[in-house]
């Protein structure tokens, strides 16, 4: 499952106005018409996914409830993948 908060850089308790904000500021920067590098139009896509989800009450719902079911269910495999994403975003 993938992370939306995290590709964005918010927490789960940002409004519409910080993700509306942080979508900009990562679009900007991933654009693959101004980044250029091997992953950026991967990234891009991701954020892009993000938002469509966060920005929408209802799918952000339906979203927040299928993460905690998660979490719940099979809290190893989604903490590792929650830590997979966070290293290689600093990588």
């Amino acid at each position: 499952m993938k992370d939306h908060y995290s590709a964005l850089g918010v927490s789960s308790a940002a409004t519409l106005a910080e993700i509306r904000t942080a979508y900009r500021q990562q679009a900007a920067r991933y654009h693959p018409d101004r980044n250029a590098a091997e992953g950026a139009a991967a990234r891009f896509r991701s954020i892009q996914e993000a938002y469509d989800v966060l920005s929408d009450s209802t799918r952000r719902g339906a979203y927040d409830n299928n993460r905690k079911r998660n979490l719940l269910d099979n809290p190893l495999e989604t903490a590792g993948e929650i830590w997979a994403a966070y290293f290689n975003r600093l990588i």
